[in-house]
């Protein structure tokens, strides 16, 4: 029997025009403490967190788990204290220097042989799994063996390169999006989803659980039907 698949959530906050960066491709900061508290909650819900090498790149960090209540609650559901957080880096190429490798959380690498070379014996990734195929996995290897591992539940913080492969292969199961009050403008900012897109016809079709207004912003919850 082949073995299962993650359930994957992804949560982006984006501009009113859909970008989740600038052109710049800067940081995005300009979620919320309400979004910034939606984003934890999810993640307190995941046994992985995953991210392209290009978000790592941009914040040089990670989101651990503050909440002393979300905390709470993983150790009453038997989790550890904090997610897993797994880049997914064709080349292995990332800086040691980021504050990412000093931050109170386990770290996971999905590379290439090649791009694992250079971190299988330093200790700064706690696991690292293989993926010959990158870019261009179809992730039925991979995703299996994130379940193997005990990664039942995996939420992807980006960037759009990512979300849009793990659509392409309908292993996307639930999208929220903030949607937070600037517009960002600039053809090459990045979006949600980015690659090379789909006609209308052969769209992944969503199915909207909920949309909720904060202040200003507005939280759309949706379900990515099969």
């Amino acid at each position: 029997m082949a073995s299962p698949f993650p359930h994957v959530t992804v949560v982006l906050a984006m501009s009113a025009d859909g970008k989740i960066a600038d052109v710049a491709r800067s940081p995005a900061r300009f979620g919320s403490a309400a979004d910034n508290a939606h984003l934890e909650a999810q993640l307190a819900l995941a046994d992985g967190a995953l991210f392209g090498a290009n978000t790592l790149r941009a914040y040089g960090t990670t989101l651990p788990l503050t909440n002393p209540d979300l905390i709470r609650q993983r150790q009453q559901r038997h989790q550890p204290d904090q997610p897993i957080h797994i880049v997914c880096s064709t080349t292995g190429q990332l800086d040691r220097q980021w504050r990412f490798f000093r931050q109170p959380v386990p770290r996971g690498l999905i590379t290439t042989a090649t791009g694992a070379t250079a971190w299988e014996t330093n200790g700064l990734f706690h696991h690292i799994w293989q993926d010959p195929a990158l870019p261009q996995t179809t992730w039925q290897e991979t995703l299996p063996a994130l379940y193997e591992f005990g990664l039942q539940r995996l939420v992807v913080m980006g960037g759009g390169a990512l979300v849009a492969s793990l659509m392409a292969h309908q292993r996307v199961h639930e999208l929220w999006l903030t949607v937070c009050p600037l517009v960002l403008g600039g053809r090459e900012a990045p979006t949600p989803v980015e690659g090379a897109g789909w006609a209308a016809a052969i769209a992944p079709p969503l199915h909207l659980i909920s949309a909720e207004t904060v202040d200003q912003e507005v939280f759309l919850h949706y379900r990515v039907l099969p």
